[in-house]
């Protein structure tokens, strides 16, 4: 049996996420945008419902990555402000009116929030592209979108969330209850700040839990400017709270004693971290989105344009900096070299420079440090051996630029093949055998994604089967969702996000059991 992708210009399409972004939808935009007209307006935490300085009056700085400029101050959040955030989502969770309130009325509260972003979808996308670097078209055409559509999804769930009637034995009544878990913590990671955002926010909302968000501290922007438009459509005071901030600010979250779940998308290193403090303090839910080294595999019989834009699309978008980005590049043995060679003329024709041209599509790395261990990692593959076949060195002279880099020749036991390097840096490894392919595959502590390009049914059916991995992409790397489940197997993280399941992560369940007047049951 065989299986067809799409042609390569449907691959390449603007899909419904991560996915799909061509020049083709950019003809009728403007050729530069004008940042001017989009200065950050929100800069102080949000706390029971007041935009506040920190206890401590101390602010960060936050960095445009294309210029290294600074783009604006940012209140620094610490432990003091964990500590009252926390009390005003523990208030409003026991006291206020949000989980009390009809779950129809939280669901439309859900809806004009989405609405109101894409309102406001201009400014959000220029925030999203002067602190994260990524291209405003991709902001303004992929990720507003999507976080929309992710609360108008979970809008639709608020009023669909039921337990079970259970015929037990005996004359008894049996029952169950979802109820929201309580107070959530929960802390997004920097590459993807409107999506996560609203992966962490949406199910929250939905199950009538409270929140208080930690932004990653490289783009605190946009959090904080949807924070201020829920206020503005209404939403309770308390119910959600935003503390930017550093490491300090995280540990603080994950330790609170009254926090009832953690859920985090970061590092695996980070991941360690918050499931230590768990288990330390009060044993709270905790689901971990983490880090990957997924395999994307190109089968001889795939179309070969087809593939390159598969691995392309896999690997380069934002900039690399994806948990689940095709670093793994393995190509059958009888197209290796042809795909190589035409590997290398696809990433040549990238176009990086500033983000705000409608011309660009890839972007500065987030920040000095990243943009730092990635030319480490480049180095290191030259030094064990992989053939560095294009790019592998900054662009420019001003901004985190990496140029898209591809190494051939690559072997498994080689650092850039073992370790997450979220970056513009593609390993392309031969294979021969379906079995040792899949066996190499999960030759990782990773198991966040994977990706198969071919026709063969049998094959693509055998691979998906095999590979221990959360998301299994077959001819269409980064499709996504909010519909479908996200998450990773090993140390790629436990829990899910999206779809239905991610509402599991925010509920309990409670049984009750009542006794029955015997002649009532006859």
């Amino acid at each position: 049996r065989r299986v067809h992708g799409g042609s390569v210009s449907k691959s390449i399409k603007m899909s419904i996420l991560f996915a799909r972004v061509s020049k083709r939808s950019f003809s009728s935009a403007v050729r530069k945008v004008d940042v001017s007209k989009y200065k950050p307006r929100v800069t102080k935490l949000l706390i029971n419902g007041q935009f506040c300085d920190s206890v401590s009056g101390k602010t960060f700085e936050t960095i445009n990555p294309a210029t290294e400029e600074v783009v604006t101050s940012v209140a620094q959040g610490g432990k003091e402000d964990i500590d009252l955030a926390v009390k005003a989502a523990r208030n409003a969770f026991e006291n206020g009116p949000w989980r009390k309130m009809d779950a129809s009325e939280r669901g439309r509260l859900m809806y004009k929030l989405a609405d109101a972003i894409e309102a406001n979808g201009d400014e959000l996308a220029a925030l999203e592209c002067l602190d994260n670097g990524k291209p405003y078209m991709v902001a303004r055409n992929v990720d507003i979108p999507f976080a929309a559509k992710c609360y108008r999804y979970y809008a639709g769930w608020a009023d669909k969330i039921h337990g079970k009637v259970i015929p037990v034995d005996g004359p008894y009544m049996c029952y169950t209850r979802h109820e929201p878990v309580g107070v959530c913590g929960q802390i997004i990671p920097w590459n993807f700040p409107m999506v996560m955002q609203s992966w962490k926010w949406a199910p929250a909302m939905a199950t009538g839990c409270t929140s208080v968000l930690k932004p990653a501290e490289q783009t605190p922007l946009t959090a904080l400017r949807v924070a201020e438009l829920a206020m503005e459509v209404g939403f309770p005071e308390g119910v959600l709270n935003v503390v930017p901030g550093f490491g300090e600010a995280g540990s603080a979250l994950s330790h609170h004693m009254d926090v009832d779940k953690v859920a985090f998308t970061g590092s695996t290193e980070v991941g360690h971290k918050i499931m230590q403090a768990s288990a330390t303090t009060n044993l709270k839910r905790v689901t971990l989105e983490l880090g990957g080294k997924s395999p994307n595999v190109i089968f001889a019989d795939a179309d070969i344009d087809e593939a390159i834009a598969q691995s392309q699309l896999g690997l380069y978008f934002n900039m690399g900096q994806c948990c689940i980005a095709g670093s793994r590049v393995f190509v059958e043995d009888k197209i290796y070299d042809e795909f190589v060679h035409k590997s290398v003329e696809a990433s040549e024709k990238r176009k990086l420079g500033d983000p705000f041209r409608h011309d660009v599509d890839h972007g500065p790395q987030v920040d000095k440090d990243q943009f730092q261990k990635i030319l480490g990692y480049i180095a290191s593959g030259k030094k064990d051996g992989a053939k560095l076949v294009t790019g592998g060195d900054r662009h420019g002279e001003k901004g985190f630029f990496v140029q898209p880099t591809v190494f051939a020749d690559v072997q498994d036991h080689h650092t850039i093949a073992k370790e997450e390097i979220f970056g513009p840096v593609m390993s392309i490894l031969r294979f021969k055998d379906v079995d040792e392919l899949i066996k190499r595959a999960n030759a990782t502590n990773y198991g966040l994604g994977a990706g198969v390009v071919s026709k063969d049914m049998n094959k693509i059916m055998r691979f998906a089967n095999g590979v221990r991995a959360g998301t299994i992409y077959v001819n269409c790397y980064n499709m996504l969702d909010v519909a479908a489940p996200f998450g990773g197997f090993k140390q790629s993280g436990m829990g899910r996000e999206l779809g239905e399941y991610g509402l599991h992560n925010y509920l309990e369940t409670k049984t009750v059991i009542i006794k029955q007047d015997p002649r009532t049951t006859k």
